[in-house]
């Protein structure tokens, strides 16, 4: 049986971050990563956007606002110090009319209260200079606003655990928690493995990771939400030249569609939001029936949907009709037209809802006394990676000593 000071599960940009700060304030623990898939970065990690947010739309003063802050800083100086391109391409967020114009300031005031730099309200004739073929009659510009692949930064992530030396095992899905004293035991697809102290980073299967050590349960359940993009016809590409978001729509519990560039050179308009038939489900019709009967048999999710039905019937619409989706972007891109669009990336995105069907909006992490779960980590978890690895690792730091 393999034995490790510290284990963690989970290869995505969270687990990853994670592991490579334990690695960097005690690098004499032994630590494993394990990693369920071939390879690191396979799911929420690998099917981003690849945005170094900026931290406008958190309530002050919450994890995510500081994260994000933070996070975006230090992401640019990560790249900077590796070598990381990225495009401080900047960001509009616009009021299409004026019934918009008042949740447009109390985003302003946000951002600003949460420390944004450099945020401007800007009208009509700025905002056309910025984005010539966006809609609005006013917007925050947000210059600080960027693009990454992600992938890179995981990679980078993966060589620090090993240079410090971690392993990541990979195809090594955990199965069971068992803990007994001061170890704690991981049932895994090739074996247990003892670890004194686990930190789990599951992602889309973080409930079912911490569910397996049992304790307390808070009743926090995943559930999935896919999203589907479309891409611009390469000769379409100029009429997007940074990033075109909509004013966050109280009536709906995500985004809505928005427009960004890639560092591929792509523009990608999306996504929607429609339930997941499987938590790794990125095709329509891809179906895992007991993550299909978890989310069903969840008291939390119909109580969601009862409260967002209307936006819920209109998002599985637009779903299925193209036609549809093309009448949602084209409020924020008026000129755009059906076949300047091509079928686009998908992704899911694990959603934590609680009993009473309320969103988790904030990160959420539970700490037991050999175990730490990572509960929610939604967006901006990709630009604050490091500012929660570094939380995580404050709080179990004492517990990690050799």
């Amino acid at each position: 049986m393999k034995q490790y000071d510290v284990v963690v599960v989970g290869g995505g940009l969270i687990g990853l971050a994670t592991a490579r700060e334990v690695l960097k304030r005690q690098p004499d623990l032994r630590l494993a990563l394990l990693e369920k898939e071939p390879e690191i970065a396979r799911h929420q990690s690998g099917h981003n956007s690849g945005v170094i947010h900026t931290g406008i739309y958190y309530t002050p003063g919450s994890m995510k606002a500081k994260a994000c802050v933070a996070g975006h800083r230090e992401m640019l100086a990560f790249c900077d110090e590796r070598g990381i391109q990225y495009d401080l391409c900047g960001k509009v967020i616009v009021a299409l009319d004026e019934s918009e114009l008042p949740r447009l300031q109390n985003l302003y005031e946000r951002g600003t209260a949460n420390g944004v730099q450099g945020l401007e309200m800007i009208g009509q004739e700025r905002l056309r200079e910025l984005e010539p073929y966006a809609a609005g009659i006013k917007a925050i510009h947000s210059p600080n606003t960027g693009i990454i692949d992600y992938g890179q930064v995981t990679c980078a992530y993966a060589d620090d655990i090993r240079e410090n030396g971690g392993e990541i095992i990979t195809n090594c899905k955990v199965t069971g928690l068992v803990e007994h004293g001061n170890t704690t035991t991981l049932v895994t697809t090739i074996g247990d493995i003892d670890a004194e102290f686990v930190i789990t980073c599951g992602g889309l299967h973080s409930d079912r990771i911490a569910n397996m050590s049992g304790g307390e349960s808070d009743g926090v359940q995943i559930v999935p939400f896919r999203g589907d993009y479309y891409v611009l016809r390469p000769e379409k590409r100029h009429m997007c030249k940074s990033l075109i978001y909509p004013v966050p729509d109280p009536e709906f519990p995500f985004l809505g569609v928005h427009f960004t560039k890639t560092m591929r050179g792509e523009v990608w308009a999306g996504p929607n939001a429609v339930l997941a038939f499987a938590r790794e489900g990125y095709g329509r019709w891809q179906v895992n029936p007991r993550d299909l009967g978890a989310a069903l048999t969840f008291g939390g999710f119909w109580k969601m949907a009862r409260q967002y039905w209307r936006t819920g019937m209109a998002e599985m619409y637009r779903d299925y009709s193209k036609g549809a989706y093309l009448t949602e972007l084209r409020r924020y891109m008026p000129a755009l037209r059906g076949d300047d669009l091509l079928p686009g990336p998908s992704g899911v995105r694990a959603q934590a809802l609680s009993p009473d069907g309320k969103l988790v909006d904030d990160f959420l992490i539970k700490h037991g006394e050999r175990v730490a779960h990572v509960r929610n980590a939604p967006s901006p978890g990709a630009t604050s990676s490091m500012v929660i690895a570094r939380m995580i690792v404050d709080t179990v730091e004492q517990k990690l000593a050799v």
